[in-house]
């Protein structure tokens, strides 16, 4: 596979000939640092690049949730909010670290705490709790699954064509959200929407867009010129210069005592109790919704970030996908205890790959800085959205690589390859782009008299995803 990416200083600047720093080290050994060519340094920036790329998850997750849940008394629950973020992100990722001894981390996806707070408890009108209480049961049937090997054979049953595309659907999804975003909360601005053209270009005139265009042109120079740790220092170097000109606000404090959640800790258990007779069949149905955006996003990050840093092999496999299901799977129940919608594998884990980082100790950093970060949240509050578009912006560039593995001579691969990459970015979801794609496949390979090269468990997922779409359409419009 042509996808090592340069492998985004996959040597991590080791010289050649020479073992990696540190591998009699018992971490070393363990995290295998000699069998992936990397040392601590690499995976400690990787860890940190990971992290900043996506600590604004313990800000937006708080907001979004805090429109839907509601206490008979005035708390400070977006600092309880930001607790359980933080807490649930960091089992999840330290889980994957140990277990799965991938570079990927976890947090409570975006997306899907939209569906919870707006679609769940707003639109439908479903006690908070009681929607918490759907997330608990969703964990503990993805445990199930995972148990049962179902969910590793779900990654296996994507096609190659499809895995491809989908790291590339991811690597432009990131752009676009990188590039997006409103200036007056200090997004880069550079895409905007338009009611005529549905998207615009930015104006110029806003200083975040321009603090955006620095930045990617300042980590441009960075990466082109080799620096170690150029995502990181890209982030760091667009968020100072953006406090200094007084584009963002700076920190206005250095540490804080982190607030215990203990008006959401364990809420779902009360909200099992909460099931009823007049409310059972919406706790069924959003609950089917819950399982399917979750376990298709999770299979969508796994297999494309997974291709970008080499894991896919020869057979389409991801090894130790059970594994590394398994900590999605106790991080998505964790996380409902906490107070907090699903726990996924998050996407930006791309731009830690990116870095170098190419082991269990990359999340294992990674973790380490979402508990920190209670502690210490003041800072990363104050890291404007602008300064982490440089990264995701850059991470998309290197996740286009992918495009060449796919055989476009053939139209039965091609079009449903293209229609992945299409509605990932397009469609703002993963699960949405690898669902079409997955459709598309067999019904072309079928088309061309070629529906023998397509396994059982292929056309399965394939109904199974169109049940999705017929499902949501009929239950939620």
């Amino acid at each position: 596979m042509n996808v090592d990416l340069d492998i985004a200083n996959r040597k991590a600047n080791q010289p050649r000939g020479k073992p990696p720093q540190g591998e009699g080290n018992a971490i070393a050994r363990y995290f295998e640092f000699n069998k992936y060519r990397t040392n601590f340094r690499t995976e400690i920036l990787a860890g940190i690049t990971t992290f900043m790329t996506m600590a604004y998850i313990l800000v937006v997750n708080p907001l979004i949730l805090s429109d839907a849940i509601f206490l008979n008394e005035p708390k400070d629950l977006f600092a309880e909010l930001v607790v359980a973020t933080g807490v649930s992100a960091g089992i999840g990722t330290l889980i994957m670290g140990l277990v799965g001894k991938y570079p990927f981390a976890l947090a409570p996806g975006m997306g899907i705490n939209a569906f919870f707070a707006y679609s769940v408890v707003l639109g439908l009108g479903i006690n908070w709790r009681v929607a918490l209480a759907c997330v608990f049961v969703e964990g503990l049937v993805f445990i199930l699954l995972t148990i049962t090997d179902i969910r590793r054979h779900l990654i296996t049953a994507v096609p190659t064509s499809i895995k491809s595309a989908t790291t590339v659907g991811i690597g432009l999804f990131l752009a676009y959200i990188g590039l997006g975003g409103a200036t007056e909360v200090g997004g880069a601005g550079l895409i905007v929407a338009n009611e005529v053209t549905k998207t615009d270009f930015g104006s110029l005139a806003q200083p975040p867009t321009l603090m955006a265009i620095f930045g990617i042109f300042l980590t441009a120079f960075f990466m082109v010129r080799r620096i170690k740790g150029a995502l990181l220092w890209g982030i760091i170097g667009t968020a100072l210069l953006g406090w200094v000109l007084g584009v963002a606000t700076a920190p206005q404090g250095f540490a804080s005592i982190p607030a215990f959640p203990k008006d959401l800790f364990g809420a779902a258990f009360i909200g099992l109790g909460g099931i009823n007779g007049s409310n059972w069949i919406d706790f069924l149905a959003v609950l089917l919704v819950f399982l399917f955006v979750d376990l298709f996003d999770t299979i969508g990050t796994l297999a494309g970030v997974g291709m970008q840093a080499g894991y896919i092999d020869e057979n389409g496999e991801l090894p130790r996908a059970n594994q590394a299901l398994t900590a999605d799977a106790i991080a998505t129940t964790a996380g409902a205890v906490m107070g907090t919608s699903s726990v996924t594998t998050f996407v930006e884990s791309a731009s830690g790959v990116a870095e170098g980082g190419r082991t269990g100790f990359t999340s294992v950093v990674v973790a380490g800085l979402f508990f920190i970060s209670l502690i210490f949240t003041p800072i990363f509050e104050a890291i404007p959205a602008f300064a982490t578009t440089p990264a995701l912006t850059i991470v998309g560039v290197l996740m286009m690589a992918s495009i060449t593995t796919i055989n476009w001579e053939d139209l039965t691969e091609a079009i449903p390859a293209f229609l992945t990459i299409f509605f990932i970015p397009f469609a703002f979801s993963i699960a949405a782009g690898l669902s079409i794609g997955l459709i598309a496949y067999p019904l072309l390979k079928t088309f061309s008299g070629k529906a023998r090269d397509v396994p059982i468990i292929t056309w399965i997922l394939a109904a199974i995803f169109i049940a999705r779409f017929v499902f949501m359409t009929l239950r939620f419009g």
